[in-house]
């Protein structure tokens, strides 16, 4: 499995048979360098995770690739230019699509303001290695080998992200949703949760967009 980081929380997930990709938002640029795209997760609504042109774009090149996502994805992006094109699925969903494991976690978003409403979010799992949250810190309670873990958010404090990795008790952790950190508030934040993953016996590996580890 090879893991590229895009901006912010939009990963790149290269198998056997093709690429997933996860959460191609407003700040994820246009992704041109995407190839055999089999699927496509976007974990919640909100417009840093998804955005119409990059679902119109993807579903243009890559026209057999299903999108998957929550009931309010599937809502706000059939509202949208985009069309009807999102196949909705909740927690304990399990998807087989392009030599992909797909299982879904969690449910809602975490929590931004007791005023503010809390949309629909699912965490994935894919092939039992790697889990991507999306907007919440909701534990997947399966072993989990690599984890992308928030770094900064207006709904984040660090110590919850700190919480979330000793939780979930990775062998290796990832930053993700970091577009909202300056380089310094990124290095705070990636030093703790460099010290929480470590504290459970596993290794922080440091990603910048572009960047790609192989697990």
């Amino acid at each position: 499995m090879k893991i590229t980081k895009h901006e912010h929380a939009c990963l790149a997930v290269d198998g056997d048979a093709g690429t997933l990709v996860i959460d191609p938002g407003s700040f994820s640029g246009r992704l041109v360098d995407l190839e055999a795209v089999r699927a496509v997760v976007i974990t919640h609504e909100h417009a840093d995770h998804w955005t119409s042109e990059h679902v119109a774009d993807l579903r243009q090149r890559f026209p057999e690739a299903p999108i998957y996502g929550p009931a309010g994805v599937a809502a706000a992006v059939a509202a949208s230019e985009a069309g009807d094109v999102v196949e909705a699925v909740a927690p304990g969903d399990i998807r087989e699509v392009g030599g992909f494991r797909l299982e879904f976690f969690g449910g809602t978003h975490a929590e931004i303001h007791r005023t503010l409403p809390r949309v629909d979010n699912v965490g994935v799992l894919i092939d039992g290695r790697l889990y991507h949250p999306g907007d919440s810190l909701v534990a997947p309670g399966v072993p989990v080998e690599i984890l992308a873990a928030p770094a900064g958010a207006p709904w984040l404090k660090i110590g919850e992200t700190m919480d979330f990795v000793l939780e979930v008790a990775p062998k290796q952790a990832i930053a993700i949703h970091d577009a909202v950190l300056s380089e310094a508030g990124l290095r705070i934040s990636e030093a703790r949760i460099t010290g929480a993953v470590e504290s459970v016996g596993g290794t922080y590996v440091q990603l910048r967009a572009g960047d790609a580890v192989v697990v």
